[in-house]
């Protein structure tokens, strides 16, 4: 994958063409607008201003939208009814049929009130079963009042002592549930405030019944009756809106087409602007299908367009990333997802997708190395993506697969590390390639020769992106430039040596290298400003510059250090997962308890997957985009009819 070319367009024309303008525009769907008012600031003094009349379409979407809300519905939209013309009747038409959408809308909040209604009915009268006398009666006594509610069970116990010095109370306990009863008690009219103190004081909690006449019993009943026939009336409600969306189907499509197309056209022109007679307009195609685009432009009458490089414009142009095609693409493009999150390349930068998706892939397997769980992992992606469309399980895909490789290799299957060993006698080998427990040393130094390669390989891409930029000092003298790889690969040979491995070059040479390099590193800015032309590269005072670069180049080298030790996690990891399956299969005891494995796996594959999967990511992000991408660009959004749907689909 990498960053396609982009061409920066000026378009001009008659006022009267500009509706074709925008038709054409939006067929070819491949023409990114920007606000010509900030690149041609200067002709607002010629009398060009931009467009700033309210949009009446977009109300007329919203409404479409709200008619379409509770039907399921979405419209298609109809490439040959967007050119017609909106008419009156069209307008009419469209209010007419919103004031039944919003009568039906209202009868059935009304149902739904009283479904509520009832229902809350259902809930409170549910508690009071034990009632067996008219609700009206006794609500209606003339010398004793009720009170309703419940009160917690240690309450209940209290009531006798509480009876005694108050007998003017009788409490009905109705039904209870885990904590509470509920029921009702009566008290004298004349005696009604000091029961209800007491009863406040028991922790009682009061509240309102419906009114209702007739016996709990037989209010219950009626209020169910009551519920299916308001339910039964809500579907005939929907019945009815399914069959005016139906019958209003075609129109309703045709409007909603006609609707989109005068809105985006109106929102192109908002980019645009004019002085009554001319217009002017500018944006971004990429290169491929500039020829394209500029030909169906030209070909409108008293309309020109013409198309610059980015290079020659202030401006920077939006970032479209070219598709990867065959196999490539399925290991390569789910990894956008870890890319987007970071951030979109600048125009000037480079594509790192397909330097993530193989680092990822194999860090992540190296990682999580196990034959068994790497499967598991492969078809746990496949249904995440195939069911529930998540980025995440295509990434998982290729992960699962690079587990299963370097599961081969350590000769683990699902924990079983013993499995594989006939496979390996077959091919002529001894036995497996790495048996991880026995060369734990072998597995860290491995983890930090792959730190050192990946932070070298890192240094050359931005080395190479800065080439890219044109920014020749930072890619000579920066300390992710020529000069901080070769003193972080002298300090390499020399700690290597130092360590009786492999150092190519003798110290000498590498103490000069680094001395010269450190120097270089210190001053760096002054170099870098002198050669990319940085207008502030003389230091004010000589000490401060100094100081400052000590510091800094000591934040250098710690920054060397910590990214390549930072990879012993990788290594670290290999060890954790095998011992974490020793454990396992320790638990299971001789007898190897399959019902224990079985679990030990699936909590390995659940934790270690996630861990393995961000500290991956974390290397990714930390040791390796640090030194040379920026994400700091802005993805190539063209303007297009699809851009404006309120969910609809292109036919």
């Amino acid at each position: 994958m990498s960053i396609e070319k982009m061409r920066f367009v000026k378009i001009s024309g008659d006022n009267s063409r500009l509706d074709d303008l925008v038709h054409t525009v939006t067929e070819c769907g491949c023409f990114q607008p920007e606000a010509a008012g900030k690149v041609f600031s200067s002709s607002v003094s010629m009398g060009f201003l931009p467009y700033t009349e309210e949009n009446p379409y977009e109300a007329r979407l919203a409404e479409i939208q709200a008619l379409l809300k509770d039907s399921g519905y979405t419209p298609d939209f109809d490439e040959k009814a967007a050119g017609e013309k909106l008419t009156d009747d069209d307008i009419n038409r469209i209010e007419e049929l919103n004031k039944k959408a919003e009568a039906l809308a209202q009868r059935k909040a009304m149902l739904l009130e009283q479904k509520k209604k009832c229902e809350d009915g259902l809930t409170k009268f549910s508690h009071f079963k034990g009632l067996s006398v008219d609700l009206d009666k006794i609500t209606d006594l003339e010398y004793v009042r009720v009170r309703f509610g419940h009160l917690p069970k240690d309450s209940i116990n209290k009531l006798n002592a509480v009876f005694d010095r108050c007998p003017y109370f009788y409490f009905v306990p109705c039904s209870t549930d885990k904590t509470d009863y509920w029921g009702a008690y009566f008290a004298p009219r004349n005696r009604i405030d000091e029961v209800d103190g007491i009863f406040a004081m028991l922790l009682f909690e009061p509240f309102e019944i419906p009114g209702a006449a007739g016996t709990v019993d037989n209010i219950i009943k009626e209020l169910q009756n009551n519920l299916t026939i308001i339910s039964e009336q809500i579907e005939a409600l929907k019945d009815e809106g399914s069959a005016l969306q139906q019958n209003e189907e075609e129109f309703i499509s045709k409007a909603y087409s006609k609707l989109v197309a005068l809105n985006e056209a109106h929102q192109l022109k908002s980019y645009t602007l004019h002085n009554g007679h001319y217009f002017m307009m500018v944006g971004w195609v990429p290169k491929r299908e500039e020829k394209k685009f500029l030909d169906a432009v030209n070909s409108i009458e008293t309309v020109s367009a013409e198309s610059t490089v980015p290079e020659e414009h202030k401006y920077d142009p939006p970032v479209k990333i070219k598709k990867v095609f065959g196999p490539l693409k399925y290991l390569v493009e789910p990894y956008k997802f870890y890319i987007d999150m970071y951030g979109t390349p600048s125009y000037s930068d480079i594509d790192v997708t397909a330097f993530v998706a193989i680092t990822y892939t194999i860090l992540f397997g190296i990682m999580f190395g196990d034959m068994g769980q790497g499967f598991v992992l492969a078809v746990a992606g496949f249904l995440m993506y195939k069911f529930k469309k998540m980025g995440l399980g295509k990434i998982l895909i290729p992960c699962g697969i690079s587990s299963m490789c370097f599961g081969f290799l350590f000769g683990s299957v699902f924990g079983y590390e013993e499995l594989l060993d006939p496979v390996y006698h077959s091919l002529g080998w001894s036995g497996k390639p790495l048996e991880v427990m026995e060369s734990v040393n072998t597995v860290l130094l491995l983890a930090i020769g792959i730190g050192i390669a990946l932070t070298a390989f890192s240094i050359l891409l931005n080395i190479y992106a800065c080439i890219r930029r044109k920014h020749f000092g930072e890619a000579i003298f920066s300390q992710n430039g020529l000069v901080g790889l070769a003193v972080y690969l002298a300090g390499v040979n020399f700690a290597s040596g130092f360590m009786n491995g492999p150092a190519p070059l003798p110290n000498s040479i590498c103490f000069a290298v680094i001395g010269v390099g450190a120097v270089l590193l210190m001053i760096k800015e002054i170099p870098i400003g002198i050669i990319d032309r940085h207008p502030d590269w003389k230091p004010t005072s000589i000490m401060d510059f100094i100081l400052q670069n000590i510091f800094e180049l000591l934040e250098y080298v710690l920054s060397y250090l910590s990214n390549t030790v930072s990879f012993l996690r990788v290594g670290a990891f290999v060890l954790v997962h095998a011992g974490m399956m020793m454990v396992v299969f320790s638990l299971a005891g001789e007898s190897k308890n399959i019902f224990v494995i079985i679990l030990g796996n699936i909590l390995v594959i659940a934790l270690e997957g996630l861990l393995t999967g961000i500290q991956a990511l974390r290397l990714e992000y930390y040791e390796m985009f640090s030194r040379f991408y920026n994400g700091d660009g802005k993805p190539f959004s063209p303007f297009t009819s699809k851009k404006t749907l309120v969910g609809g689909k292109q036919k």
